[in-house]
């Protein structure tokens, strides 16, 4: 008898034995989501390198062999945005730097950074940055004044995935 439950016992801790090769074996990176970040680094790459460009997602897409919705799903999934969120934030800092220099109108900015239309750029830099393109240049120029380029634009650097947070209002 105590050998029937010792041996219901060792088949027990096979059978475990069993489910953790099988977890072993799922849990190991699959080289084709390892093939994917490859792709979409790529794609982070070439948006940094091209963002005056006119880009979008089926070009991209193209470049990686991938299609347009997946390289969209994939890239969220990585990153935290879509490819043209992050596009349009690589030209938002752009812009920021352009407009603190000052020699620039808000306008030459827009289209030198990529954009085609200054009203979307508008609406973009204010949702990121909390201010029109105007009013940033014109407060930046002035709050950074005297400031190595390199500190100014971590100072400055646009909020990511979020807009920017709402000033206060005074209710009273």
């Amino acid at each position: 008898m105590e050998n029937a439950a010792f041996a219901g016992v060792a088949s027990a801790l096979e059978h475990d034995d069993a489910k953790w090769d099988d977890l072993a074996v799922t849990s190991k990176p699959d080289t084709h989501s390892l093939r994917d970040l490859a792709r979409l680094r790529r794609v982070r790459d070439r948006i940094d390198r091209e963002y005056a460009q006119p880009l979008n997602v089926e070009a991209l897409a193209a470049g990686v062999h991938m299609s347009a919705g997946h390289l969209s799903r994939q890239f969220k999934l990585a990153f935290g945005e879509s490819p043209y969120s992050y596009l349009m934030t690589r030209r938002i800092e752009r812009a920021m730097a352009l407009l603190r220099r000052g020699d620039l109108s808000v306008t030459e900015v827009c289209f030198v950074v990529g954009c085609s239309s200054l009203g979307t750029f508008s609406t973009r830099f204010a949702e990121l940055v909390g201010m029109s393109p105007s009013v940033y240049r014109d407060k930046a120029a002035q709050a950074t004044a005297g400031m190595p380029s390199c500190v100014a634009r971590q100072v400055t650097r646009p909020i990511r995935n979020r807009e920017a947070p709402p000033t206060e209002t005074d209710l009273a």
